[in-house]
């Protein structure tokens, strides 16, 4: 079955909203996958929840197969998976997908990008910093290893004796290993004197050469800058901001010796005179649908990040940001998202209006398997001798 088999008018203009019905199960990602298919530009898809962003984003790589990265890349940007305000940072690997997919956005001629309303709500570093803090090494390039090495470091890279995680690096005499955020693998560079002679992603755990690179591009190993000049921005506003006593608080003492403290992801603002949104990292020519009750979803998460924002500003020496300069209220939301081209996805059919559109789909009857009768799957068998058209 092809996705133009589910071709109906999406919205074409900035501001113009629609809204699709009929679309249970799977049929809503066939439906997306043919309009980004027909879409010249990124293809937007935001749910109510994590779990539905991955089951959606796993059907659209189904539908999308022999397709996906070579013309239509599915981008993945990941949830943090930390609660508001907590004292732990995200994963590394977590940050890795996340900076990858910024970076390319903004970039991104053509390609799908699905994530969970709540995602969208948190702030983000300005596009400015990423791209100012990205890197590109090509085989045969003047390299002065010092300089590397402090590049790295201000980068947010940890010097390491070996490197197994994104975010770090070694350096042992002419070779200097590093698992650049956005990478599958490390990467090892065999300098020359001055010379960059060779680039080589390798296995973290044989050290052996998996290929050969002509050239690499190194992004910026998380999301808060910790070079000296960020240091000092994060310390002034610190002092503007809070009365607590800096002496006493451990995460300005580590902020301040270039550490990274966990939860520094949730003093984002301290560290720029100001954030973005991820509405500024789109390119031109956004097509956006929405699946699910993103509105619920959206108010849930405000009231869920004030709640823990009353709960965890007590300690003295860890004074809170406050949630609307680390997050968007719903109702920002919804002014980036309506500013975009939009399409409602429904399961269930609409009404008839102007703008609205229901597809010729039906849900599946109930066909699960009954293991204490006789013949277990006689709900499949039935449907499969009745159903004309092809069943995957």
């Amino acid at each position: 079955m092809s996705g133009d088999l589910l071709a109906i008018p999406t919205a074409n203009t900035p501001g113009d909203r629609r809204r699709w019905g009929g679309l249970p199960g799977g049929s809503a990602a066939l439906a997306v996958a043919g309009a980004a298919r027909r879409h010249e530009g990124l293809t937007l898809v935001v749910t109510a929840d994590p779990a539905a962003a991955a089951q959606l984003e796993t059907e659209l790589r189904f539908f999308l197969a022999g397709e996906t990265e070579a013309v239509i890349p599915i981008l993945h940007l990941p949830d943090w998976e930390t609660l508001p305000y907590d004292l732990f940072s995200p994963h590394q690997d977590i940050v890795s997908e996340r900076l990858r997919a910024l970076s390319l956005l903004p970039h991104t001629r053509r390609g799908v990008l699905v994530a969970p309303a709540t995602t969208l709500m948190k702030r983000l570093p300005p596009p400015a910093f990423i791209a100012g803090n990205s890197f590109r090494f090509a085989v045969g390039d003047r390299i002065d290893r010092d300089q590397l090495r402090r590049t790295l470091e201000q980068a947010g890279y940890r010097a390491t004796d070996t490197v197994y995680e994104h975010g770090e690096f070694a350096v042992r005499g002419a070779l200097i290993d590093v698992f650049p955020m956005g990478s599958d693998v490390p990467l090892r560079l065999d300098l020359f004197d001055d010379e960059l002679e060779s680039l080589r992603t390798f296995d973290p755990d044989s050290q052996r050469t998996i290929a050969k690179l002509p050239a690499i591009h190194l992004l910026p190993a998380r999301e808060i800058p910790l070079d000296q000049s960020s240091i000092q921005h994060f310390q002034d506003a610190w002092h503007q901001r809070f009365e607590a006593d800096p002496r006493t608080s451990p995460l300005y003492q580590d902020v301040s010796r270039g550490l990274a403290p966990g939860g520094i992801e949730y003093y984002l603002p301290l560290f720029f005179a100001h954030t973005a949104t991820l509405f500024d990292y789109l390119p031109d020519r956004v097509l956006a649908f929405s699946s699910g009750d993103i509105s619920a979803a959206a108010a849930d998460f405000w009231r869920e990040v004030g709640d823990r924002y009353r709960e965890h500003g007590v300690d003295p020496s860890r004074p809170l940001v406050p949630p609307g300069e680390l997050f968007l209220t719903d109702d920002q939301l919804f002014a980036g998202l309506n500013a975009l081209a939009r399409t409602e996805l429904r399961a269930d059919p609409l009404p008839d209006a102007v703008g609205r559109y229901n597809f010729p789909c039906r849900a599946l009857p109930d066909i699960a398997v009954d293991a204490r009768a006789r013949e277990p799957l006689a709900k499949l068998e039935a449907l499969l001798a009745t159903n004309p058209g092809p069943t995957l």
